[in-house]
């Protein structure tokens, strides 16, 4: 099927448990300092301005979707601080992640860039997994299905997917490169149509700070 014979649908979806002004507990590989990120996608950015029915998501909010933990009233602090320490725990002997993003790519709900190598990532998300699971006896999620990728639009409405898919071919910037050190423990809302959160703990070569922030 190509994007001559789909549409992109609303991305903005009320999905199971979510409401205005619900918070959730999910950790994610955020890309506010990676400026050859920002070139990347800025360039895609400029093509899909002009298209209506788009979300373009500025430099602040990009970010990679790794493991959720759950709404901030249903988890306990205690919870939240034991998993930051076993965090620190699984996540100290990994390497940081050197992420290529060749390929923007069009989805039923937005436009994305496919992170690789997947594995190194898929092996992140796995050492968050194990943590969660030192601390709870199931882990939120499947551990299957996992496509590691950065979003650069959602789609806010139904629509064709084939102009959005047209103004990336036209794209001639060069795929982008980035250094990942920082694994974010984060508190997440989606009010606004754009994913916006508060860090509450990070993983920095093999640390993890273990203060949590008040929840906003």
């Amino acid at each position: 099927m190509t994007t001559t014979d789909w549409f992109m649908a609303n991305h903005w979806w009320w999905r199971p448990g979510w409401t205005v002004s619900r918070r959730f507990y999910t950790w994610h590989l955020a890309f506010a300092d990676q400026s050859d990120v920002h070139r990347y996608v800025g360039a895609h950015r400029d093509v899909l301005t002009p298209l209506p029915g788009l979300d373009l998501i500025p430099d602040q909010w990009l970010h990679l979707t790794m493991q959720g933990l759950g709404f901030t009233h249903e988890v306990d602090d205690y919870d939240v601080q034991a998993i930051i320490r076993a965090a620190r725990s699984h996540l100290a002997a990994l390497p940081p992640l050197q992420l290529t993003l060749p390929e923007v790519i069009v989805t039923p709900e937005a436009v994305v860039i496919p992170a690789q190598p997947a594995q190194d990532v898929v092996d992140l998300r796995r050492a968050l997994r194990a943590a969660i699971a030192a601390v709870w006896p199931a882990v939120p999620e499947s551990a299957d299905g996992f496509r590691p990728h950065l979003s650069v639009a959602y789609s806010n409405s139904t629509g064709p997917a084939e102009p959005v898919q047209q103004a990336i071919e036209n794209v001639t910037a060069a795929p982008a490169t980035a250094r990942i050190t920082t694994a974010d423990l984060i508190v997440i809302h989606r009010d606004r149509k754009m994913y916006e959160w508060e860090t509450v703990a990070a993983r920095v070569a093999g640390a993890v700070d273990p203060a949590v922030t008040k929840r906003p």
